[in-house]
């Protein structure tokens, strides 16, 4: 990356940390992260180990979040269930990008019926419900975290892949493109020098909304019981198997999972409406 992109990047970022948002969605998701990731270091009880003198019990010192139906530690499986929900959640937004960006490029820069083809396929995927389709593909297949993020990233890609093109059909006519066909650069080279920085923080923007997509498609799928199997925890599942003792006013099975799933989702949409407001800030700025 130049030199002169690094300094709008460094723009970018100081806009973006004078945002209240970006702080407060960047401290919680770096707050979820430590929870899911460090926190079994420090806080080592198992998931999956049944306590059946503490069913259904209330939180206490050994267990802070209390047990489940099961007898097995809420906090535990709070940590690890928001490993697995992290993980597909990030992996399926970053492989749905990759895809994406790839066919939004090539179909913005060659143009013509190549375009046209392309443009009506993602009309047929749009036309179909993606939870519709998801809880289809999940009901045929075994469920399992590589499905997940196969299935999550097939439906979610098509979308930024619009945005993409919208960028480049807008860019290649520009005049440093056109210097670079003059200069007799590959295509490869326009793609890679000219498109790809210049699209970017449409990308990293669109991202972020799809990997909070990606987290509640997680949630939304465990919760209807098409996610991981029992006994793997998971944040959508662990909330519908607190529907059944709502009557016993076993809060902790219901508040934590689900104050987990939109803590997440809200710091990620805080972060990427604030990197909006920095590239647009910073767009302005240049006129």
């Amino acid at each position: 990356m130049t030199r002169v992109h690094m300094s709008r990047w460094t723009r970018v970022l100081r806009i973006f940390w004078r945002n209240r948002l970006a702080k407060v969605g960047s401290f919680g998701l770096v707050f979820l992260i430590l929870l899911c990731f460090v926190g079994p270091l420090v806080y080592p009880a198992s998931p999956y180990d049944t306590h059946l003198q503490v069913i259904l019990h209330s939180p206490t010192p050994s267990f802070p979040l209390g047990t489940n139906n099961l007898g097995r530690n809420e906090l535990a499986r709070l940590m690890l269930g928001g490993q697995t929900s992290l993980e597909v959640g990030f992996t399926a937004a970053a492989a749905a990008m990759v895809v994406g960006v790839i066919y939004g490029m090539v179909s913005g820069f060659y143009g013509g019926w190549l375009d046209i083809v392309l443009m009506r396929i993602i009309d047929l995927l749009r036309a179909i419900p993606n939870l519709f389709l998801l809880i289809f593909l999940d009901s045929v297949v075994r469920p399992s975290a590589v499905l997940l993020v196969v299935l999550i990233s097939l439906t979610s890609w098509h979308g930024i892949s619009r945005l993409v093109r919208g960028e480049v059909l807008s860019l290649k006519n520009e005049p440093f493109v056109e210097a670079a066909r003059i200069a007799g650069a590959s295509r490869l080279r326009i793609i890679l020098r000219h498109f790809v920085p210049n699209t970017f923080g449409t990308i990293l923007v669109a991202a972020t909304f799809m990997v909070a997509d990606a987290v509640l498609l997680v949630a939304g799928l465990s919760f209807l019981g098409l996610g991981l199997p029992p006994p793997a925890p998971n944040w959508g599942a662990m909330l519908a198997n607190s529907m059944s003792y709502l009557p016993d006013n076993t809060w902790w099975l219901v508040y934590p999972p689900g104050l987990a799933i939109l803590l997440t989702v809200l710091s990620i949409n805080f972060i990427g409406d604030a990197l909006r407001v920095a590239l647009d800030e910073r767009l302005d700025s240049k006129k």
